[in-house]
């Protein structure tokens, strides 16, 4: 009765808090979030549509579209397949060293980018750990494959989160129900467990995917910032702004924004009607 008289306390007349809190959100997104998104789109547009268009579809920067988008989707599956496989087996047994893998799997997330690309160039690296028995044509460092091994790292243990967490919360009762009925641990898995992961791998994917077509400083120091070769859209922006060519650099960053705010808008509105289905 007194918790029920101290929340009446807190709304009866005007609640000043709402439009208070509601206020100094907006305040503190207009220098942090918003004006600078805004900033990207009224400077795209400030020289009209049609060189906005030309800069955008130029050689070099369609090419760096096209090769973040290849070399995301690229690292999205694997890591999708891996975080399923690691997230199954992490959740289903217990042994000894099984806290340690899960640490393992989810340490890129708290090592700079480019600690990460420094890494993987010592050990891939033509004079690498590994690299160094490597032939000159199967050479992977500063290559598109450089770039998909980079992305792999950095987005590592997004979509084993998403699907760790579901993992330990789902309910057993129809995988045993499944199992008394004759079905192998395949058939089991195939039918049952992985239909109730439908929202979890649509959403670890989508944030596997933004993650990867953003990246930077890993793939910096191992593709080689190559123009028309290994240079991504976040490198291609790079280059054209320190190049002085900021319209160019501009359009691109306008089509990334615009992947960004198209991805989390999925994963807020469609995520809910995936996991339902």
């Amino acid at each position: 009765m007194s918790a029920a008289v101290s929340t009446m306390r807190h709304v009866r007349g005007v609640d000043m808090a709402k439009p208070f809190g509601l206020g100094m959100v907006i305040f503190l997104m207009l220098p942090l979030v918003l004006l600078p998104l805004a900033s990207i789109f009224i400077f795209g547009t400030s020289s009209g549509l049609h060189s906005f268009w030309a800069a955008l579809t130029a050689p070099d920067a369609v090419f760096a579209l096209k090769l973040s988008l290849a070399t995301s989707f690229w690292a999205t599956v694997f890591n999708v397949v891996f975080g399923l496989l690691a997230a199954y087996v992490l959740s289903r047994y217990m042994f000894f060293g099984r806290t340690a893998i899960i640490v393992t799997i989810s340490l890129p997330t708290a090592i700079p980018t480019a600690v990460a690309g420094f890494a993987l160039l010592l050990l891939w690296g033509k004079y690498g750990m590994i690299g160094k028995y490597l032939s000159e044509e199967h050479q992977i460092m500063f290559t598109p494959y450089a770039i998909i091994l980079a992305n792999i790292f950095v987005t590592f243990p997004l979509a084993f989160g998403v699907l760790m967490s579901v993992f330990e919360t789902m309910d057993r009762s129809l995988e045993e129900a499944s199992a008394t009925i004759g079905a192998t641990r395949w058939q089991t898995f195939w039918h049952v467990t992985l239909p109730s992961l439908r929202g979890a791998i649509a959403t670890g994917s989508l944030l596997t995917f933004a993650r990867a077509i953003g990246e930077f400083g890993s793939t910096i120091l191992v593709s080689g910032n190559l123009a028309g070769s290994t240079q991504t859209a976040p490198l291609y922006i790079f280059a054209k702004f320190n190049e002085g060519q900021v319209e160019a650099a501009n359009a691109v960053a306008i089509v990334l924004a615009l992947f960004s705010f198209a991805i989390f808008s999925i994963l807020f509105f469609a995520r809910d009607w995936l996991e339902a289905k």
